[in-house]
């Protein structure tokens, strides 16, 4: 009787067998009641334990339909970073983390305490003293990860800047030859493919201040996990504040500059107040006045912005 009634509310997984109820055990219970059959939540529990049900919770893993080109755009990656690698050129992952509210509030894990840390029952933002975006950009070939926390809005002008900084603070000094750069980034947000802003701010702070020819390739719709910033520093970093509220921009640096991993991965932290306003535009004509190529595999993911002439854009 138990097997009918918790049938057709059953989930599992097909490769390890485990299955699930998504109704509660007191309701069971309850139906078990209305049937004539007494047996409390708890004998309701240790009663499907023996049929192979458990506790579980939602696993993400669909990504909802694949994008025709995704299979042809992760190959086209693949031979763009190892042609970077084999020159020694710079391959840059970049992403902006989360915003975090800056105050005694929740974070999410735990740490080895002998007492529990007390923190704000909720998470106001009139109770933060700011709410910051961290944006990450990762060296692919040196494993050095620097991320700019941001106090202002996460816009495609402030995404452009922090490579612009990265560049100007660590790029040019690690690769004093190169004349060339590739930016690996998500498909959508600050730094996505859609923003003219964006591709402005490279244009602009980036290709023509540094004379750089920046190609920049993002990773398919539903596929930024494998933009290697997120498992490969944001993922260091969750782990290593996991637990901490984050009460001042002292411990976020802190913590942000003491992540680690056994792989050698360093990090270096800098904060910034400067504001980016939201809404900006370009235009059409401004646009056109950019020097942008696209590449014929996947023209929209895969452009390379190159630097202009003073007389061109002056």
């Amino acid at each position: 009787m138990l097997t009918q009634l918790a049938e057709p509310v059953t989930g599992g997984d097909p490769m390890s067998g485990d299955k699930y109820v998504r109704r509660s055990l007191q309701t069971l219970s309850d139906e078990l009641a209305d049937l004539g059959f007494q047996a409390c939540a708890t004998t309701v529990g240790d009663l499907l334990r023996d049929l192979d049900y458990k506790l579980r919770v939602n696993f993400k893993r669909l990504t909802g339909p694949a994008h025709p080109d995704r299979d042809r755009q992760f190959g086209y990656l693949g031979d763009l970073i190892e042609e970077f690698r084999q020159e020694g050129l710079p391959i840059l992952s970049i992403d902006a983390k989360k915003k975090e509210l800056i105050g005694n509030f929740d974070n999410r894990g735990e740490r080895w305490l002998r007492e529990q840390s007390a923190v704000n029952a909720h998470d106001f933002l009139s109770d933060a003293e700011y709410r910051v975006t961290p944006y990450g950009l990762y060296d692919v070939l040196a494993n050095q990860g620097h991320v700019i926390v941001g106090t202002s809005f996460n816009t495609p002008e402030f995404a452009a800047a922090c490579v612009a900084r990265w560049w100007s603070r660590i790029g040019c000094h690690r690769y004093r030859d190169a004349g060339e750069l590739l930016l690996l980034a998500d498909a959508g947000g600050s730094n996505g493919w859609r923003p003219r802003l964006w591709k402005k701010g490279l244009q602009e702070m980036v290709a023509d201040r540094y004379g750089l020819d920046v190609t920049v390739c993002h990773y398919p719709v539903g596929a930024s996990k494998w933009n290697p910033v997120e498992h490969r520093l944001f993922g260091p970093i969750s782990r290593n504040w996991s637990g901490q509220p984050l009460c001042s921009r002292e411990i976020v640096l802190g913590f942000l500059r003491g992540t680690t991993t056994k792989g050698g991965l360093d990090v270096t932290a800098e904060w910034w107040e400067r504001v980016y306003a939201k809404g900006k535009k370009v235009s059409t004509a401004e646009l056109r006045q950019l020097e942008i190529e696209h590449n014929d595999t996947c023209p929209n993911w895969n452009y390379t912005i190159k630097p202009r002439s003073w007389h061109s854009w002056n």
